[in-house]
Protein backbone atom coordinates (compact mmCIF):
# COMPACT_ATOMS: atom_id res chain seq x y z
CA UNK A 1 0.00 0.00 0.00
CA UNK A 2 1.15 3.53 -0.72
CA UNK A 3 -0.12 6.67 0.89
CA UNK A 4 -2.32 9.15 -0.94
CA UNK A 5 -2.39 12.85 -0.18
CA UNK A 6 -5.25 15.26 -0.71
CA UNK A 7 -3.91 18.75 -1.20
CA UNK A 8 -6.19 21.73 -1.25
CA UNK A 9 -5.15 25.16 -2.46
CA UNK A 10 -7.61 27.62 -0.95
CA UNK A 11 -8.73 31.23 -1.15
CA UNK A 12 -11.24 32.04 1.58
CA UNK A 13 -14.24 34.13 0.51
CA UNK A 14 -16.26 34.03 3.76
CA UNK A 15 -14.30 33.53 6.98
CA UNK A 16 -17.33 32.58 9.10
CA UNK A 17 -18.50 29.92 6.66
CA UNK A 18 -14.93 28.68 6.25
CA UNK A 19 -14.66 28.25 10.00
CA UNK A 20 -17.89 26.23 10.02
CA UNK A 21 -16.58 24.02 7.23
CA UNK A 22 -13.20 23.47 8.92
CA UNK A 23 -14.89 22.43 12.16
CA UNK A 24 -16.87 19.71 10.39
CA UNK A 25 -14.22 18.18 8.13
CA UNK A 26 -12.26 16.18 10.78
CA UNK A 27 -15.27 13.97 11.53
CA UNK A 28 -15.47 13.05 7.82
CA UNK A 29 -11.77 12.06 7.76
CA UNK A 30 -11.75 9.75 10.77
CA UNK A 31 -13.53 6.75 9.17
CA UNK A 32 -10.98 6.75 6.34
CA UNK A 33 -7.85 6.63 8.52
CA UNK A 34 -6.80 10.08 7.34
CA UNK A 35 -4.43 12.44 9.10
CA UNK A 36 -4.44 16.21 8.68
CA UNK A 37 -0.76 17.05 8.13
CA UNK A 38 -0.83 20.75 7.33
CA UNK A 39 -3.07 23.81 7.37
CA UNK A 40 -1.04 26.86 6.46
CA UNK A 41 -1.04 30.31 4.94
CA UNK A 42 1.16 31.05 1.95
CA UNK A 43 4.32 32.82 3.05
CA UNK A 44 5.87 33.43 -0.36
CA UNK A 45 5.82 32.25 -3.98
CA UNK A 46 9.41 31.40 -4.85
CA UNK A 47 8.93 30.83 -8.58
CA UNK A 48 5.99 30.96 -10.95
CA UNK A 49 2.52 31.99 -9.88
CA UNK A 50 0.08 30.70 -7.31
CA UNK A 51 -3.49 31.96 -7.07
CA UNK A 52 -4.38 30.81 -3.55
CA UNK A 53 -3.50 31.99 -0.04
CA UNK A 54 -3.90 28.80 2.00
CA UNK A 55 -3.02 25.12 1.68
CA UNK A 56 -4.16 21.94 3.40
CA UNK A 57 -2.49 18.52 3.17
CA UNK A 58 -4.28 15.35 4.32
CA UNK A 59 -2.64 11.90 4.28
CA UNK A 60 -4.73 8.80 3.58
CA UNK A 61 -3.54 5.19 3.88
CA UNK A 62 -4.18 4.63 0.16
CA UNK A 63 -5.84 6.02 -2.94
CA UNK A 64 -9.07 4.10 -2.31
CA UNK A 65 -9.46 5.76 1.09
CA UNK A 66 -8.86 9.23 -0.36
CA UNK A 67 -11.42 8.66 -3.09
CA UNK A 68 -13.83 7.06 -0.64
CA UNK A 69 -13.62 10.06 1.68
CA UNK A 70 -14.24 12.53 -1.12
CA UNK A 71 -17.23 10.58 -2.43
CA UNK A 72 -18.66 9.80 1.03
CA UNK A 73 -22.09 11.15 1.95
CA UNK A 74 -20.56 12.89 4.97
CA UNK A 75 -18.08 14.88 2.89
CA UNK A 76 -20.41 15.46 -0.05
CA UNK A 77 -22.85 17.10 2.38
CA UNK A 78 -20.16 19.70 3.21
CA UNK A 79 -19.36 20.67 -0.37
CA UNK A 80 -22.07 23.36 -0.70
CA UNK A 81 -20.74 25.03 2.46
CA UNK A 82 -17.17 24.73 1.17
CA UNK A 83 -18.12 26.26 -2.17
CA UNK A 84 -19.78 29.25 -0.54
CA UNK A 85 -16.86 29.69 1.87
CA UNK A 86 -13.85 29.42 -0.43
CA UNK A 87 -12.45 28.85 -3.89
CA UNK A 88 -10.52 25.56 -3.79
CA UNK A 89 -8.42 23.44 -6.10
CA UNK A 90 -8.51 19.95 -4.55
CA UNK A 91 -6.00 17.34 -5.79
CA UNK A 92 -4.96 13.79 -4.93
CA UNK A 93 -1.35 12.65 -5.16
CA UNK A 94 -0.14 9.09 -4.64
CA UNK A 95 3.31 7.96 -3.48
Amino acid sequence: MSNAYVIGHITVKDADKWSQYREQVPATLEPWGAELLLRANLARVLDGTHAHTDTVVIRFPDLAAANGWHESAAYQALIPLRQSAADIDLLIFQE
